[in-house]
């Protein structure tokens, strides 16, 4: 077959799909930004330009307990280059290591490994202080703080709030729930308790479409509101490349440095694309662990494409549909009204899977989903209500076959990081 050959990220390999020329409208990744030049150096600029608060020294000097609350190995942060600068920092505040905890910002994902730990974290760092995975199941590592007067309950990690001083460390990048993560997110899920996920997961899918990219929604308001409740002093966000690489540091108030953030986060993570297309074909690297990630893939594309298009979704899913929630695909089957009436009607007992669910039911049934995964077996993806593939190029000739020879494709390398935007007046 003649045409331009496209290669994608599928996890630590790649997998190619020839596209004719006269269909492909572009093939679109997060933009090449210039990185830092020394990691190291760009970390102690940020903590000496803190936004918003003192420097880091002075906020904490004091303390007796601090609790560095850290995203996972769903995300690329380079925590094993910033906690050690930070850990540093405390110690010439008078701060010893003893006093330090990391809690890892699970939300409701599945525990981290000693040695994806160590991988994430390095080995200086867990050599220095005690890490802990968040229990987001566990009320006896919960507290309740009440409810927020949107009525969300809120139960937070214990540990994190009893300490006398808490940062958050996290990346900005586009998100379908919050507009951006960063900031409160490493909060809110990152160590909330289950329900209190779920509440601000269906708050999400009020709206007939997701808030990917919107940084002011109800949803971003009511995070920095549960962070606000348990006192996260400051953050510390960076913003990376598609490759994982710094581009910039942001510390400090939890939602100043976060807002001076996801402006850097909009110039390498837009993509300005000419016209909508009939199908999309979208690789879900770096969100590939596990669907519970990589459906993160289905909300940029389900801008890019037109109503009644197809999205052509490429995740290899190593660890299946979702480990932490398994009986998620007894769910997938509902079309979105039906599924909300069951959670109104405490007919679901996982809301958080319930919410998610309602996420794909809206994105498919404005849209087809073909889904081409190693991980997620034909059953399964069935259930999803995707249909699967066993190659991208099968998949993209059944598009073309279902939308006319002069159906139109973009490509998303790396679509749940982006954020497409459709030029005006196509």
């Amino acid at each position: 077959m003649q045409g331009t050959v496209v290669e994608l990220p599928y996890g630590q390999e790649t997998v190619q799909v020839t596209v004719p020329p006269n269909n492909l409208i572009g093939v679109f990744s997060p933009q090449a930004v210039a990185v830092v030049t020394d990691i190291r150096q760009e970390i102690i600029r940020a903590l000496n330009n803190p936004i918003g608060t003192k420097k880091l020294p002075e906020l904490v000097k004091g303390a007796k307990k601090v609790v560095i609350v850290a995203d996972d190995n769903t995300r690329l942060t380079p925590t094993a280059a910033i906690i050690p600068v930070l850990l540093d920092e405390m110690n010439a505040a008078g701060i010893a290591d003893e006093q330090i905890t990391i809690i890892i910002a699970l939300g409701t994902h599945r525990f981290m490994t000693e040695e994806e730990i160590l991988v994430k974290f390095g080995e200086a760092v867990v050599k220095r202080v005690t890490i802990k995975n968040h229990d987001f199941k566990n009320p006896a590592a919960l507290v309740d703080l009440g409810q927020t007067p949107n009525g969300t309950s809120v139960w937070v990690n214990r540990e994190a709030y009893e300490a006398d001083f808490k940062i958050g460390i996290g990346s900005i990048v586009p998100h379908h729930i919050p507009g951006f993560a960063g900031g409160a997110k490493i909060v809110q899920p990152g160590i909330s308790g289950e329900h209190t996920t779920a509440a601000t997961h269906l708050l999400s899918v009020r709206a007939p479409r997701s808030y990917l990219g919107v940084a002011d929604n109800p949803v971003r308001r009511e995070l920095n509101m549960i962070a606000g409740k348990i006192g996260l002093h400051t953050i510390f966000n960076t913003v990376l490349n598609r490759h994982g690489q710094v581009v910039g540091a942001f510390f400090g108030d939890v939602e100043a440095a976060f807002r001076q953030g996801v402006a850097l986060s909009r110039e390498v993570y837009a993509a300005e694309i000419p016209e909508a297309a009939d199908i999309v074909i979208a690789g879900s690297h770096p969100c590939d662990i596990e669907f519970w990630q990589a459906h993160k893939t289905l909300y940029p594309a389900d801008l890019a494409v037109k109503a009644g298009g197809t999205i052509i979704l490429v995740t290899p899913c190593y660890e299946g549909v979702a480990v932490t929630h398994g009986d998620m695909l007894d769910i997938t089957c509902h079309t979105a009204d039906c599924l909300k009436k069951m959670v109104t009607d405490k007919q679901v007992p996982d809301e958080v899977a319930a919410a998610l669910a309602i996420a794909w039911a809206q994105v498919k049934e404005r849209e087809a989903v073909f889904i081409v995964s190693d991980g997620i077996v034909a059953d399964a993806a069935r259930r999803l209500g995707f249909t699967p593939f066993a190659t991208v190029q099968n998949a993209l000739a059944a598009a073309v076959a279902k939308h006319g020879r002069n159906a139109r494709v973009t490509v998303l390398t790396h679509a749940p990081d982006m954020l497409p935007i459709i030029k005006p007046g196509r």
